[in-house]
């Protein structure tokens, strides 16, 4: 029996949960402020917390990355404003890796309510009733869901795996392929199976170079790291 104040998670493929909210850069208005771009919409338990201090450095490091590929950070957790901005504060001050005098420009919701962290299912009761778990909610220029990874509260994200799904999503629906298992930039790319008999015999024959055909259900072609970045970095990302 659920609980009476249980929510429906946010599934991929679902329209992204709208909401208004008050950050740390202001006001927004979501998804419609976002139109046209893609959005990583991440939580952390709470401020002033070791692990999450971590990740919002890492964030931060790699925000030019992340906007070269057309994408907004959003964070968020079940706490206000000022402790918002006093946490930022706070991290400025700070030494990690090679990393210091860091500010953090990506906007932080003000989630005190869990308004946003219940629509987005951040809230998981078996770990926290109070504290969002390390959700990741990437979201295209349309406003889909195309993501979600989750890890629990003493566990830090992994920021290559992060940077990895958002370019091969990109990547599917800028050249119409699939990415297989520990897919890097510039690594062969899945080419769609054949659907009737005709075009499995076609692909089958040999005729096409420019694929390398293992089986019918499985084949791939070369997709050079430079085609990805010339055609991710030259327009703004939409799905097909």
């Amino acid at each position: 029996m659920q609980e009476e104040n249980a929510f429906q998670m946010p599934l991929i493929g679902d329209v992204a949960p709208e909401f208004v909210a008050n950050t740390t850069n202001g006001t927004i208005k979501f998804p419609s402020d976002y139109t046209g771009k893609w959005v990583i919409l991440f939580s952390h338990p709470a401020d002033f917390t070791p692990v999450c201090t971590t990740e919002f450095m890492t964030f931060q490091s790699m925000i030019k990355e992340f906007n070269d590929l057309n994408t907004e950070i959003i964070g968020l957790s079940v706490g206000t404003l000022t402790g918002h901005l006093a946490w930022i504060e706070a991290i400025k001050k700070l030494k990690y890796r090679d990393w210091s005098d860091m500010d953090i420009t990506f906007p932080i919701i003000d989630d005190m309510n869990m308004e946003v962290s219940k629509k987005y299912g951040m809230i998981h009761s078996h770990s926290s009733n109070n504290k969002t778990v390390r959700a990741v909610f990437f979201i295209d220029p349309h406003g889909i869901i195309r993501a979600i990874l989750y890890y629990p509260l003493t566990t830090g994200r992994n920021f290559d795996e992060i940077k990895r799904t958002l370019i091969a999503l990109q990547t599917t629906d800028a050249f119409g392929v699939a990415t297989p298992a520990d897919w890097l930039p510039g690594e062969e790319v899945v080419v769609s199976a054949p659907s009737t008999t005709q075009e499995m015999k076609k692909r089958l024959s040999g005729t096409d170079k420019n694929i390398d055909v293992k089986s019918w259900f499985l084949t791939l072609k070369k997709l050079s790291e430079k085609e990805i970045t010339e055609k991710l970095h030259k327009r703004p990302n939409s799905k097909k």
